[in-house]
């Protein structure tokens, strides 16, 4: 039987520690050349009612000591307004019902059959949330207890535990520019994790004296500046062109997440169209030129690259767009533990597999 999940399931019984601990094995195995973390395509063209710009996203990966593939995709209505002083990523809600429309098909590696069929949504808030976790975790310094966030959105949410399971937090100092959204944003993370929230005035303030900076914003454009970060900092953003290039280029360690993430080749659109994502700083900027050949996450993770030499060191970590291999990952932690706990519902997996040979 094919399991039929949701993302209240996910929310409900997949723990940050779970997903940090499946991704961190995951990438343990890319390192070692055991799976193979996929490549990922965005189909892009217009969608003939002038509110944006359709997107069909695929990404998929293999973790072979855990038995699973995993594809994810998306379909998506994409635009780019002007918000809080400047240009930002929204997906419109545009499906029947006023939702989105993202998909995570799970598979067995060895019978080729389907696991499970969720939406991507809670798992990849978390398995973001997580990887930079795991950036933290080899980076940051071991006595970090004062941290900064940049962003108060959906993919923040999801930062804040994710840093305290990794890091004895005592303080975070939050910005984002709607000033009662980031005052709720810090009540609600208070609440749930224990930690002391401030909300800054300005990402300037909240950055300042800070150990641990993460970017969590839809944000085009730079919110994160050199001037702005002490030495001994570890920086962090889940976008590309979230942290200035010259903060970038003045870290003393600088990790990606893969070199194929850097550009926007992944982008496939019909000539005459173009959008905001094409545009990468990482790839387009002199001083950043040298990044693509810099260490991996995976690398760090099992001692190959080093995270950090001294406590001294500004590092920095560009958690730029999920792999597929994520997905796998913590995609088979949900499913073996939603079948352990008796969730979701059971579909025939005849419904999903034929016998006319393909």
């Amino acid at each position: 039987m094919t399991l039929l999940l949701t993302n209240e399931d996910a929310d409900e019984i997949l723990t940050m520690n779970e997903c940090i601990d499946a991704l961190e094995g995951a990438y343990r195995d890319i390192s070692r050349g055991i799976a193979t973390p996929g490549g990922r395509s965005v189909m892009v063209s217009e969608t003939g009612q002038g509110d944006g710009v359709y997107a069909l996203k695929m990404l998929g990966g293999i973790v072979p000591s855990l038995g699973v593939g995993a594809i994810r995709i998306n379909s998506d209505i994409l635009t780019w307004p002007e918000s809080g002083g400047g240009m930002r990523r929204v997906k419109l809600p545009k499906a029947p019902g006023g939702r989105w429309v993202g998909l995570v098909l799970l598979f067995d590696i060895t019978t080729g059959e389907p696991l499970a069929i969720f939406p991507d949504g809670v798992v990849q808030r978390m398995r973001v949330a997580g990887t930079s976790a795991l950036g933290v975790k080899y980076m940051a310094r071991e006595d970090a207890t004062i941290a900064a966030l940049i962003g108060s959105g959906w993919q923040a949410g999801s930062q804040v535990p994710a840093l305290c399971a990794v890091r004895d937090i005592k303080l975070i100092r939050c910005f984002s520019p709607n000033a009662a959204r980031r005052q709720a944003f810090c009540q609600e993370m208070a609440a749930k994790t224990g930690v002391e929230m401030i909300p800054a005035p300005s990402a300037e303030a909240a950055v300042r004296g800070a150990d641990i900076v993460l970017c969590a914003t839809n944000s085009v454009g730079n919110v994160l500046y050199r001037d702005w970060i002490g030495p001994g900092a570890h920086i962090t953003a889940i976008r590309d062109g979230e942290i200035a290039p010259a903060a970038i280029a003045a870290a003393d360690i600088v990790v990606i997440h893969h070199p194929a993430n850097l550009s926007a080749d992944h982008i496939d659109a019909p000539e005459g169209l173009t959008i905001p994502d094409q545009s990468r700083e990482a790839t387009s900027r002199d001083e950043l030129k040298d990044l693509s050949g810099a260490p991996v996450l995976a690398d760090v993770i099992i001692g190959k690259a080093a995270g950090r030499n001294s406590d001294a060191d500004l590092t920095c970590f560009l958690n730029y767009h999920g792999l597929g291999f994520q997905f796998a990952a913590a995609g088979a932690a949900f499913f073996r533990k939603a079948r352990a706990e008796g969730r979701g519902r059971e579909l025939p997996t005849e419904w999903f597999t034929e016998d006319v040979h393909p």
